[in-house]
């Protein structure tokens, strides 16, 4: 029948068909889509026998023919998903395979969206939310509203057939959205008798992380399963409040679940006035009011904290030995942090700036000030994990992050304190270019801050401690090479012949004899190295130990402000310094393996080790900065153009923002907070009118 013959159809043709039996094959069969099915028949003539119907709704998907299929099969597939049938289709011919999925896509598309009798009933709820009878009847005539001990066979929200949305997780393991949703209720159902439920709650939390549709589900089943409860009072019940204190305190759900959520927690607390369902329901609603999106799912501390209601406590340490604790919630964030220790330490009128710090051993990085503190926790506790070596523990830290004023810093506050330890930090880094002569002073110094007066009976740290390393080595001689007699010899390949192994029994016997010879002597030489650093490294320390017995007497507040006097002869004091990679101008000139240093008045460039600066671009000539791509910083100065190749772009971009920033307060708008976030945009926690905030999203520049 020709589609001339009957406009109702839409598209036909021969197509072949996956068949599932004892083996899979294929069948060749005449399809037809119509405006609400897709029928297959057994062959094209009028009176032919329809073999299959797939109905067609807005919950129906196409999967589009991929290259995959074609290289494996020789054919190009499409899949139709329907409620009952699965419909895997083949043609040779690509054109068609899109024809058709075109085709089915708009069929689907032009239905209207299917509604679950759940979303109807909440739609009811919420019309007649204002007359308790009502509501009342409707949850005694529907089952589907409340608790039950049966399992769920169908979702309570409606998903499209044959999702993919598992498919960006599938190393998890992760089926359909449709069947995860139904998992996930058999999960909530154990809670009530599991031994320890936290391990529970955390696999929800993290698959409604993941499936992000299943979020709306997971509330409304939890909705279900706290209303019209036989035993309303028990633990295995609470079991649900505490799941859904956790849910509320990681993500929010959609506008139509919400208000049908705060509804059903007015509800309970009128039902059950002064008992924990109502204590539940109040912190719940509270949460509500502050929850984002989570980055990672509450710890196993967190859940635990979260089941109580009660907040987490936090350590945050500053420069030197000392740490604060601190109370946190799931929602404080890192501006928050610093505020709370502004206070605490009796910061609150110094004229710089301060951040929270991540940071071990050997990395650090500032956090981003709309950073939620738990979050945070959550990673260390994931990286601790990984790496228990005590070199990788992860911690917060409290520092200076925009000296804005060194002069200022009065000699008796904890700030003062911070300016030392974090410029020591530098030293022993290798970013704060002296002689070696000021660089054992500085050590000896330091010794006489943190101990005291010298004494044989007096333990001081390491030399890695007190005085940078790269210094140790350059003391050495460059090792001698090893003689071209010892090194491996090996003749060309013949031609045609690729020669895997050396030629012969005997040639491989002299090869392996060579190349161990060659080892033994590189062995050899990594052993006199490490005892000619031992030495050197002796000898430093010794240098270093006499000048510390000539400080006697210096006091700890001494020895710091002649620590920090020496620190400050270098002209870039108090800057950050990042590795530039590649540095090119727009007049030419280009280098690499430089320093950039960003500080309160200006962006220099030195060469490292060097303390002279090779450029320095005041911020009152710089016209724009921001990202050019994945690892490149651009920054306009008058008429040039300069661009920095590093891996720390997001850094960068912070500290000049918050320097432009606190520029910008100073001039008029001092009582204001300067906020540092992270990512791709960058927010300026103050307002300066008719100038917008800059962002990072109007790349590829920063306008100053």
């Amino acid at each position: 029948m020709g589609l001339e013959e009957d406009p109702e159809l839409l598209v036909k043709g021969w197509l072949f068909r996956e068949v599932r039996g004892s083996w899979i094959k294929q069948r060749c069969y005449w399809f037809v889509l119509s405006q609400d099915t897709l029928d297959y028949y057994s062959s094209s003539e009028r009176g032919a026998r329809r073999l299959g119907t797939l109905v067609l709704t807005n919950l129906c998907s196409v999967i589009w023919p991929d290259k995959q299929t074609f290289k494996e099969t020789g054919y190009w597939s499409i899949t139709v998903y329907g409620r009952k049938h699965c419909y895997r289709l083949y043609t040779k011919h690509f054109n068609e395979a899109v024809h058709w999925a075109c085709a089915v896509q708009k069929v689907i598309d032009t239905k209207a969206p299917v509604e679950t009798p759940t979303q109807l009933l909440i739609r009811d709820i919420e019309e007649n939310k204002f007359n308790p009878e009502v509501v009342d009847n409707i949850y005694q005539h529907n089952p589907i509203l409340k608790h039950t001990q049966s399992p769920l066979y169908a979702p309570l929200l409606p998903f499209p057939y044959g999702s993919l949305e598992h498919t960006y997780h599938s190393g998890k393991g992760y089926a359909t959205v449709r069947e995860e949703a139904v998992k996930l209720f058999n999960c909530l159902q154990q809670l009530e008798c599991a031994r320890d439920p936290v391990p529970l709650i955390q696999g929800v939390l993290q698959t409604c992380l993941d499936l992000r549709p299943l979020r709306d589900e997971v509330y409304c089943q939890l909705v279900k399963q706290t209303s019209c409860t036989p035993q309303p009072h028990t633990a295995a019940h609470l079991r649900y409040w505490q799941l859904l204190t956790c849910m509320s305190c990681t993500f929010l759900p959609g506008p139509a679940v919400l208000k049908y959520l705060r509804f059903h927690l007015k509800r309970i607390q009128s039902q059950f006035p002064d008992s924990e369902m109502d204590n539940y329901a109040s912190f719940i609603g509270e949460a509500l009011e502050k929850t984002r999106c989570r980055e990672c799912v509450p710890s196993w501390e967190e859940i635990q904290v979260l089941m109580g209601r009660q907040e987490m406590l936090c350590t945050v340490h500053y420069p030197g030995p000392g740490s604060c604790q601190l109370h946190i919630s799931s929602h404080t964030t890192a501006n928050e942090v610093v505020r709370r220790m502004l206070e605490k330490l009796g910061l609150k009128e110094s004229r710089n700036t301060f951040s929270l710090f991540e940071q071990n051993a050997h990395w650090e990085r500032a956090v981003g000030g709309n950073t939620i503190i738990a979050d945070i926790l959550t990673r260390f506790e994931n990286l601790s994990a990984k790496e228990p070596d005590s070199d990788s523990q992860w911690r917060l830290c409290f520092k200076l992050y925009c000296l804005l004023d060194a002069d200022a810093i009065s000699v008796d506050s904890i700030e003062y304190l911070f300016l030392f330890e974090q410029c020591h930090e530098m030293v022993v880094r290798g970013q704060l270019p002296a002689c070696e002569e000021d660089l054992q002073t500085l050590a000896a110094l330091r010794l006489q801050s943190v101990i005291g007066d010298f004494s044989t009976h007096s333990p001081y740290p390491p030399l890695d401690e007190l005085f940078p390393g790269h210094m140790v080595e350059a003391r050495l001689l460059m090792p001698p090479c090893v003689p071209p007699a010892l090194l491996p010899t090996t003749q060309p390949p013949a031609q045609g012949c690729p020669q895997r192994f050396p030629g012969g029994l005997l040639g491989g016997a002299l090869w392996n004899h060579t190349a161990t010879a060659a080892h033994k002597q590189k062995v050899e030489q990594d052993l006199r190295l490490r005892s000619r650093l031992k030495e050197e490294a002796a000898a430093i320390m010794s240098t270093i130990v006499e000048c510390w017995k000539g400080l006697a007497g210096y006091s700890r507040r001494d020895s710091m402000a002649a620590y920090l006097t020496i620190a400050r002869q270098w002209s870039g004091f108090g800057c950050t310094l990042y590795e530039v990679d590649f540095y090119i101008s727009s007049t030419g000139s280009f280098s690499q393996k430089l320093w950039l240093g960003v500080a309160a008045t200006c962006v220099s460039l030195y060469r490292q080790g060097e303390a002279e600066a090779l450029e320095s671009f005041p911020y009152g000539q710089i016209c724009s900065y921001g990202v050019s791509d994945s690892n490149t910083f651009k920054i306009t100065a008058g008429d040039r153009d300069l661009l920095f190749e590093t891996t720390k772009l997001t850094e960068i971009m912070q500290l000049m923002n918050a320097y432009f920033s606190a520029i910008r307060c100073q001039r008029g708008r001092g009582d204001d907070v300067v906020s540092i976030t992270e990512g791709t945009a960058i927010e300026v926690g103050f307002h300066l009118p008719p100038t917008p905030t800059p962002t990072l999203l109007e790349l590829p520049s920063h306008p100053v």
